[in-house]
């Protein structure tokens, strides 16, 4: 399964250090005002060397809480937005730390929730009104022209000008927010995608290795259940009469090269799913599965649907591996010399298939005896929404009838 592609974005570590260097960046200003406090400090200066304390304080406050913007944004805006109102009380011209206003206001809308954005960004609105009064009131007073009222063609214009940063600081946050929102619902997504893709790969293996499991286990009881059965009339044929020894040794060299091809074919399967396999047996090849068995010494009846019946290959297949696994049940559980019965009817849109015999397989279940032989076909028949009863046969013995829609 190919590796989820994840959208690029700084680690932990990069955010870290990017906030280092956005602050180091701002801290830059900080020498700037302290330099202009020693300058002034003592010294009878036009400008009070107080103001120049109360501006490196400021700087100070504005600036240092941005290193903890991403943890904490509602408490570094607090810190922020008090700073800079106290500079609104305290001093009547800009700084240039101000800068960290707006970037208080994008981590709120960034890092916290959407009230708090409002929030921050409703303040920003109030402050710029606020601030422009208080600068425009202090350039009105160092004025030589008499002033008549609010200058409002000037006053109008600065305050949508300082209006403008908390604004784009908040939209600009809102819609990091709302990106990282969506990017990480895809991600999660994504993921649920390729754990339901895992569970299922594995849910169809786990199919395929029954699927496989019951073919094997048709296979070898089939095979070894046949191979016994004429390897014992050999032998009692080789001490009574030797001339039927060739024949049932023919047999288990037959069905023994049958059961190995079979085999090395499922073996395939599982070492690398693209081996060459023969065709699967189909509704004709029963007959033949009939005369194999009538072959080894079982009395055997059979009631078949004419050659070349026309039914669905994987109905086909567990038509015959029900009989095939019924008449191994037969010869393991039903004792000898008992005689077995096969009827396959095709009809009224259903295939039916039904196995008797008269021997003691009804003291004898093939369940209890800890076989998976009719566990296997419950598992195929239910496959193709059919039906399996078994169990004893009227007059005694043992009985497996199914059912299958066409």
């Amino acid at each position: 399964m190919e590796e989820l592609v994840r959208p690029w974005r700084l680690g932990p570590r990069g955010r870290w250090w990017f906030d280092v260097l956005l602050a180091g960046t701002l801290f830059l200003i900080i020498p700037f005002y302290a330099i202009q406090v020693m300058l002034n400090g003592g010294a009878a200066k036009d400008v009070d060397s107080s103001s120049h304390v109360a501006d490196l304080v400021l700087v100070v406050v504005q600036l240092v809480p941005l290193l903890w913007r991403r943890r904490h944004p509602v408490i570094v805006y607090a810190i922020v937005a008090g700073a800079c109102g106290l500079q609104v009380l305290l001093i009547d011209y800009p700084l240039v730390s101000q800068v960290s206003y707006p970037i208080a206001v994008y981590s709120v809308a960034r890092y916290a929730s959407p009230r708090w954005g409002l929030a921050a960004l409703a303040v920003g609105l109030f402050g710029s009104v606020l601030g422009t009064h208080d600068w425009m009131s202090s350039v009105d007073t160092t004025s030589t022209e008499p002033q008549d009222g609010i200058n409002w063609s000037t006053y109008v214009p600065v305050a949508l000008s300082l209006a403008t940063f908390p604004v784009a600081a908040w939209a600009l946050g809102a819609l990091a927010r709302t990106r990282a929102a969506y990017v990480d619902s895809l991600i999660q997504r994504n993921e649920q995608l390729r754990r339901e893709a895992e569970q299922r790969a594995e849910l169809g293996a786990t199919q395929e290795r029954a699927r496989i499991a019951r073919e094997m286990h048709d296979v070898v009881a089939h095979g070894l259940s046949v191979i016994v059965v004429q390897a014992d009339g050999a032998r009692y044929a080789a001490e009574q009469d030797p001339t039927l020894a060739p024949k049932a040794l023919e047999t288990v060299a037959q069905t023994a090269r049958e059961a190995l091809t079979e085999m090395r074919q499922l073996l395939g399967l599982l070492r690398d799913g693209d081996a060459l396999t023969r065709p699967q047996p189909r509704l004709g090849d029963i007959a033949t599965l009939v005369e194999e068995t009538r072959a080894g010494g079982m009395e055997l009846t059979a009631t078949l649907p004419e050659p070349g019946l026309a039914v669905p290959e994987g109905i086909a297949l567990t038509a015959f591996r029900v009989v095939q696994e019924s008449l191994s049940n037969v010869r393991k559980h039903a004792g000898p010399g008992a005689a077995a019965k096969v009827t396959v009817t095709a009809g009224s849109g259903s295939l039916e298939i039904e196995i008797t015999d008269d021997g003691r397989g009804a003291a004898a279940d093939a369940r209890e005896s800890g076989g998976l032989g009719l566990v296997g076909m419950e598992e195929r028949i239910t496959a193709h929404d059919g039906t399996l009863e078994t169990g004893p046969a009227a007059g005694g013995g043992f009985r497996v009838y199914a059912r299958m829609p066409l």
